[in-house]
């Protein structure tokens, strides 16, 4: 069922607050009672053509809102970000915001939120870690749907503390240790040997305007998720930014798969918050491709799907895991918060 507008709101107001955002619930919330009915961007969002839920819109508005203020273009909205605003100034101050720059905000509404978040690439990597712990690797080949500046394909360049079970370099700038609830992942050595991704809308790390961009989807409040996304930069500066190209999700998804094949690796689509914005279409391309590929993998040249993707209903993460051969039903490994804080293990319960 497409939920309606109002209930795309309610339901990310919610999905703030359960997520540790209080700021980004009352913004969200005060850009829904503060929209105009007959502006652009209420005629916009009112008469949104697909399900403003699954194309997460009230963040694209809140996602404008922020870059006004972090680009200085709206000074006004200084106090609010530095938590200096009573709670009955919040809805008058987003009203005015919305009246004065809604020029500026309508072009955050074409395309899907860019929260390339790093955190996630926890999950991503306990999902390698579980594959490892079942034989399938240690060595692993990433392709990625859905990147957008690729941050998760550097996950090997981050140092990822799972419930006392580390992997990656000691001395990455990028430090990932999520709260960890239950027994942690297997301790088996995970090894990447390439790492690719598409996007529709790739953005690019070295490029002051999408760093902006992945910056203004940054719940303000999380001030340790801008802080790392900054030491992104820096890696991906120092380093090398990560593989990622234009190109349709199925497309791409079909073409890595053709590849041929190197015994000894296992081959993983993974993808984090994706899902939802793919049409029904191209998530049964995909899932066809996985098929076919999966009932032709070998235990030489394993298959595995993992995805860390958001329950509305949960207003959680589930990361989920299949593997091939075999991969008739997915594992559900853990749920997990929004951006990677905290992960709930539960991998012994479902085998």
């Amino acid at each position: 069922m497409t939920a309606t507008p109002r209930e795309a709101f309610a339901n990310q107001v919610d999905y703030c607050r359960a997520n540790g955002a209080p700021l980004t619930a009352a913004i969200v919330k005060a850009v829904w009672e503060g929209l105009a009915a007959d502006s652009a961007l209420g005629h916009m969002i009112h008469d949104w053509p697909r399900d403003p839920l699954h194309d997460v819109v009230p963040l694209r508005v809140a996602a404008g809102v922020q870059a006004l203020h972090l680009s200085g273009a709206a000074p006004v909205l200084a106090p609010l970000y530095a938590g200096e605003l009573r709670r009955e100034e919040v809805g008058p101050l987003i009203a005015e915001v919305l009246r004065a720059h809604e020029d500026a905000i309508l072009p955050w509404m074409k395309g899907p939120p860019q929260t390339n978040e790093a955190g996630r690439a926890s999950g991503l990597m306990a999902g390698l870690k579980w594959l490892a712990g079942q034989g399938l690797g240690p060595r692993s080949e990433l392709i990625e749907i859905g990147s957008s500046a690729g941050i998760n394909l550097m996950l090997d360049r981050f140092l990822i503390d799972l419930g006392g079970v580390t992997q990656g370099p000691v001395d990455s700038p990028v430090k990932l240790a999520p709260k960890w609830k239950g027994p942690p992942p297997p301790d088996a050595p995970v090894e990447i040997v390439s790492a690719m991704g598409c996007d529709r809308d790739p953005l690019d790390l070295g490029q002051a305007e999408d760093r902006l961009r992945l910056a203004a989807y940054v719940w303000p409040e999380m001030k340790e998720r801008t802080a790392r996304l900054h030491a992104v930069f820096d890696l991906a500066e120092a380093t090398g930014a990560p593989g990622v190209v234009h190109a349709d999700a199925a497309d791409f998804v079909e073409v890595q798969l053709a590849r041929q094949r190197e015994d000894g690796v296992c081959r993983v689509l993974m993808h984090s918050l994706v899902w939802q914005y793919l049409t029904e279409a191209t998530q049964a391309r995909i899932g066809a491709a996985m098929e076919a590929a999966g009932a032709a993998a070998t235990p030489a040249q394993p298959l595995a799907w993992i995805s860390l993707e958001g329950d509305r209903t949960l207003l959680r993460h589930v990361l989920k895991v299949r593997c091939w051969p075999g991969g008739e039903t997915a594992a559900t490994l853990a749920h997990g918060h929004a951006h990677g804080g905290w992960f709930d293990w539960l991998a012994e319960e479902v085998g």
